[in-house]
């Protein structure tokens, strides 16, 4: 590698660290998204002098970009914010699924057995690559709901996905220690992508952002291993970076659901719903306050302090704009607003930020939890917008819920609550709401987008 491409590399990989940094915060995400963009054409433009193309090798490369560019471009360009976890899904697996050929590419290539400087990386770039694509697949198809979204158990799951692992690392052992045979290469290729498969299968629906997150940290060391294959400095670098961001997020995202990330993996969670936050549980012997948007309305318009908290409602009806019409109503009249945002409302990390700041809400009025938790005994009204299990008091007072731990927004502290829902269901998590009943609390039935376009017009008329 000559000086030249060694300097576009470091300067590809100090514009991923910056492009990282500046993903941190909403207010420089998308700056860090083109940051990013601008340092993997720099990368890709670097290696092209690396490559020695064969006519065959050329025309597969032409296609792939023919392809793949149009393709993640319009997919990208179309895709609702609602199903953005599916996207990063399908963009991981693919990753991951990449780095995995590569690697079964390079150990084919060998003419004897290969070094163990390659047979190693390739081997883990495998494995993990593997798991990756085959999981990262199961994944979409819980959340685009092609699958069911509960956990899939049988008896003696973990024994045989133990049995599964111990093949693997057999086969593994084999490859670096002696076998150069394709057969090899392929088998441990394929019972990688069987482990992914049945490593998703038990996870309920409701856990699928933090395995998404995890098998993005995978898919990164799959790349990293695989830039050891090949010594290429770019692919090690992004690689690393990728898996390391996806292993912090993925324990953010456990802590911030009260659970560590062994129960979310083995705890088939969602699979049944016991104690006495059960969905339903004694819900027909409870009242339930409902009232109409002029009655919400007049409230709102004469209180000094509004909460709002959105969630995943809010993201399935495009209401962010209609919430941002309601707010500035409201400060036409004095009132102050902010929004309460959980780390895990909606579906991803930052679900929530990246859809308010589409509607332009400043960036100062959007609180995170621990921030705004102590000012909800302050506020008048805390207007929760297709949210559920993140303010759910379960978690605080039921030892038996299964969300019991989990840190939630204090809603129930407000001095009035509003709730909008379409109807009394439970929220992902299928546990009910003891706040739904509470005599503080209103309920306001319908679409988030069409009753917060009722409560705009019911400020005005205030």
């Amino acid at each position: 590698m000559n000086l030249a491409i060694a300097f576009a590399y470091l300067i590809a990989a100090v514009l991923f660290i910056l492009g990282l940094k500046q993903l941190s915060s909403p207010k420089g995400a998308r700056q860090g998204n083109q940051t990013a963009a601008v340092g993997m054409v720099i990368a890709l433009l670097a290696t092209l002098p690396l490559l020695h193309f064969t006519t065959g090798g050329l025309t597969v490369t032409v296609l792939g970009i023919v392809i793949g560019a149009p393709l993640g471009a319009v997919s990208a360009r179309r895709v609702k914010m609602t199903a953005m976890p599916q996207m990063v899904a399908a963009f991981n697996g693919v990753g991951g699924g990449a780095a995995a050929l590569v690697a079964v590419s390079e150990l084919l290539s060998q003419t004897s057995h290969p070094a163990f400087a390659i047979a190693f990386p390739s081997v883990l770039s495998i494995v993990i690559g593997g798991v990756s694509f085959a999981g990262s697949v199961m994944a979409f198809s819980k959340l685009q709901a092609l699958i069911t979204g509960t956990p899939i158990t049988y008896p003696g799951q973990q024994i045989v996905n133990g049995l599964i692992a111990l093949a693997i690392v057999a086969i593994a052992v084999a490859i670096i220690a002696f076998a150069s045979i394709p057969l090899y290469f392929v088998a441990l290729l394929v019972l990688a992508l069987v482990l992914g498969v049945a490593f998703v299968l038990p996870i309920g629906g409701a856990d699928m952002p933090v395995v998404i997150s995890l098998l993005n940290a995978f898919t990164g060391l799959a790349v990293a291993a695989s830039g050891f294959v090949l010594g290429n400095f770019a692919l090690i670098v992004a690689g690393t970076l990728v898996g390391a961001s996806g292993t912090l997020l993925t324990k953010l995202m456990s802590d911030a659901m009260g659970r560590s990330l062994a129960n979310v993996l083995f705890g088939a969670f969602g699979s049944l719903v016991a104690g006495p936050a059960g969905a339903g549980a004694g819900a027909e012997a409870k009242t339930v306050r409902s009232g109409t948007a002029e009655d919400v309305g007049t409230m709102l318009a004469y209180s000094r302090r509004v909460i709002i908290v959105p969630g995943y409602g809010l993201a399935v009806a495009q209401a962010q704009h209609a919430a941002r019409e309601l707010a500035d109503e409201l400060e036409k009249r004095g009132v102050e607003v902010e929004y309460a945002i959980h780390p895990v409302a909606g579906r991803m990390p930052g679900h929530m930020n990246v859809l308010l700041a589409e509607a332009n809400v400043p960036y100062e009025q959007l609180k995170e939890m621990d921030e705004i938790n102590g000012e909800f005994k302050f506020a008048d009204v805390a207007l929760v917008v297709g949210a559920n299990d993140v303010v759910n008091p379960a978690a605080h007072n039921s030892p038996g819920s299964p969300i019991y731990g989990m840190p939630i927004l204090n809603v129930e502290q407000a001095k009035n609550i509003v709730f909008m829902k379409r109807s009394m269901r439970p929220g992902f998590a299928g546990i009910d709401n003891d706040l739904l009943y509470d005599p503080k609390t209103i309920m306001l039935f319908g679409d988030a987008k069409d009753s917060l376009t009722k409560l705009v017009a019911a400020v005005k008329a205030a």
